[in-house]
């Protein structure tokens, strides 16, 4: 038997160990920002950062939650009010309002802790309304009541211990960009005569920072560029990486003779391993390949002639209209490894660059990215297929975008490794060159994709 009437329903609603100073010249350190993979703040690629909002449904007035932007309590009152209606044009026979317990589980996942016992308190309301019209012996009875109250407590207790993780994960992600940005400072769009752009891939995309690590630094001598890649994971990797862009920005800005930086480094690099090994960690192997590039300063004789430094480390790619080269020269062992051949003293290799032409810089997670067939992606020929077609890759920040995009295609998404592009080319007598650094430099830097337009600094 059936009532005759329905009721009303309601609802309701680091460790760095004696890194130098950043810039002793003065040197600004950014815009603001996080570089995207550019260093950092990119939203390049697939890879795109989202909103830390949209991704954890933060608590208190963001999405998720009653009052705010985000609709998602719609979810359990819709709900609420499904169970209540088909309980009601049931038989007898066949009751479910004892699943109306499921509303305020619903409403833990999606909404706030208020929003929770809000709707854990209007599923026993309903659950004693829609009881209640029924016949005695077609009641459901006090031991559902207690199912569903139950329910609603646990619910709510449940949505409050995960709004707490939620507040611990945001916060440890602040933690994280603040680390990066430490380590990858944010760059202003066009810098130290450069126009520059950025990828910043961390390989590990909840740590979102890595051993790869790159720098711009103006100088009296001229403008310094570093891209290196130090070898290994985890905190170690990013405190070494941290230890020598704090020698590089120091000394790079200080020497004028750019073998003197590259000795800093190195000697740098083995301070780091001394001071870990004495703090008890196995530091001992732990080494660094970089590229060290000086830039002539203004007004130089020999305005298109480059320094270059190897350590270990991918040779940098010359790109223009004309096509793409290598700018290869003699290499020394990577960054802390100098005592098996203490001899050994930097040459500085002397190379030109066109002023048409941008200097492309990357790690080996670029060219050491795989397909499924295991076949390493092939950037020189990938790059010289993609300026045949559209000569206006060379703009820093599409170029560095479309070696995260290709990177990422050719690979399925799966990197291994720590990816990093930086390109940069000279601003001198380009009209465009501020517009462009700032138009596509900020876009490759930011897109967090992260390209990274402060230069992913």
């Amino acid at each position: 038997m059936k009532p005759g009437e329905a009721p009303d329903n309601t609802g309701g609603a680091p460790d760095d160990p004696g890194g130098a100073p950043d810039d002793p010249g003065g040197a600004p350190d950014g815009s603001g920002g996080v570089p995207d993979g550019s260093g950092r703040t990119g939203r390049t690629g697939r890879r795109a950062w989202r909103d830390r909002a949209s991704v954890l449904g933060a608590p208190r007035g963001t999405a998720g939650t009653p009052g705010s932007r985000g609709a998602f309590w719609v979810i359990p009152l819709i709900l609420l009010l499904i169970i209540s209606v088909v309980d009601w044009n049931t038989s007898g026979e066949f009751r479910i309002i004892s699943w109306i317990v499921v509303v305020p589980g619903v409403s833990a996942a999606v909404c706030g802790v208020r929003a929770t016992a809000l709707f854990a308190a209007l599923s026993v309301a309903m659950y004693l309304l829609n009881d209640r019209i029924w016949p005695y012996e077609y009641r459901s009875g006090l031991p559902d009541l207690i199912l569903v109250a139950t329910g609603g407590v646990l619910a709510t207790a449940a949505c409050a211990i995960r709004i707490r993780e939620q507040r611990t994960t945001l916060h440890m992600r602040d933690v994280v960009e603040t680390t990066r940005n430490t380590v990858l400072r944010p760059l202003p769009p066009s810098w130290a005569g450069l126009e520059h752009a950025a990828l910043y891939l961390a390989a590990d995309t909840e740590a979102r920072v890595g051993g790869d690590f790159y720098d711009i630094q103006p100088s009296p001598y001229g403008t310094r560029v570093i891209v290196g890649d130090v070898q290994g994971k985890g905190l170690g990797a990013v405190t070494a990486a941290a230890a020598l862009l704090g020698s590089f920005r120091e000394w790079g800005y200080h020497e004028r003779d750019l073998a003197v930086v590259a000795e800093r480094l190195e000697t740098r690099m083995r301070r780091y391993q001394e001071y870990g090994t004495a703090m008890g960690r196995d530091e001992s192997d732990r080494f660094a390949t970089a590229v060290v590039v000086g830039f002539p300063p203004e007004g130089a004789a020999e305005p298109d002639m480059l320094e270059l430094v190897y350590f270990g480390h991918e040779p940098p790619l010359a790109v223009g209209p004309r096509g793409v080269r290598e700018l290869a020269g003699e290499t020394l062992l990577p960054l802390g490894l100098g005592e098996l051949y203490p001899t050994a003293v930097p040459r500085v290799a002397r190379l030109s660059l066109d002023v048409d032409e941008t200097l492309l810089l990357v790690s080996d997670g670029v060219t050491e990215a795989r397909d499924k067939a295991g076949v390493f992606y092939p950037l020189r020929e990938r790059l010289a297929a993609a300026v045949v077609r559209d000569p206006s890759v060379v703009v820093p920040g599409r170029l560095v975008a479309r070696v995260g995009d290709d990177t990422q295609r050719h690979s399925a998404g799966k990197l291994t490794d720590d990816t990093t592009a930086l390109a940069v080319r000279r601003t001198d007598g380009r009209a465009d060159g501020r517009a462009d650094g700032r138009a596509d430099g900020r876009a490759d830097g930011r897109a967090d994709g992260r390209a990274d337009g402060r230069g992913l600094s």
